[in-house]
């Protein structure tokens, strides 16, 4: 059985996707072993705690980096988590925290990266007109959205969108990209050569 750390700010609709897929055995043999966020008022904290999880909150508000990326380490390692999935976790990971956890660090960005990296991919990709957007799962490296890619998912821009309705139809298919990408990293049957990751042959 394999621990799931979830790293959230906000109301991490993708933990709780995660969590729905392993409720329902699409991400087999894992866990969420604990829920930590940064913001004293993140609903997902909350959600957690109602689904029974371990929610801690680390908060960040005023507190150097690195100090605080130490209490969040330590209450990985506490956890003996094996993967770290950012859901939602508005700050930047130090190199320091990154290289803990060598590819064991993933998070899920609402583009096809690398287009549109950083805050507010959504609006960014609709103010440029592109025709395709989509989501994309990678691992964490010391710069920002920038490791190697796992799961990407593509939406079609429609004349009829705007933002809202963009960023919701993405947001759809972070749901299942996250999974996909959580199943591609616990098999273990990958290699990463350059910046591709391939995928071995069962």
């Amino acid at each position: 059985m394999k621990n799931l750390g979830i790293l959230l700010s906000g109301r991490g609709s993708n933990f709780v996707a995660i969590a729905d897929s392993i409720d329902a055995r699409r991400i087999p043999n894992a866990r969420i072993a604990v829920v930590i966020s940064n913001r004293t008022d993140a609903l997902g904290s909350e959600t957690a705690r109602k689904r029974g999880l371990k929610a801690l909150i680390i908060p960040s508000k005023g507190i150097d980096r690195e100090s605080h990326d130490r209490e969040v380490v330590a209450a990985l390692r506490e956890h003996n988590v094996d993967l770290i999935c950012l859901a939602g976790y508005m700050r930047l990971l130090s190199p320091w925290f990154v290289q803990q956890f060598p590819r064991q660090i993933i998070n899920i960005h609402p583009s096809l990266l690398p287009a549109f990296p950083g805050l507010e991919a959504q609006q960014q990709a609709f103010v440029y007109g592109v025709k395709v957007s989509g989501c994309t799962v990678h691992f964490v490296d010391e710069e920002l959205d920038h490791g190697a890619i796992i799961v990407q998912k593509t939406v079609p821009v429609l004349d009829s969108d705007d933002e809202h309705t963009l960023t919701e139809r993405i947001l759809a298919q972070e749901h299942i990209a996250y999974t996909d990408a959580i199943n591609v990293v616990l098999e273990a049957k990958f290699e990463v050569v350059g910046r591709r990751l391939l995928r071995l042959q069962k």
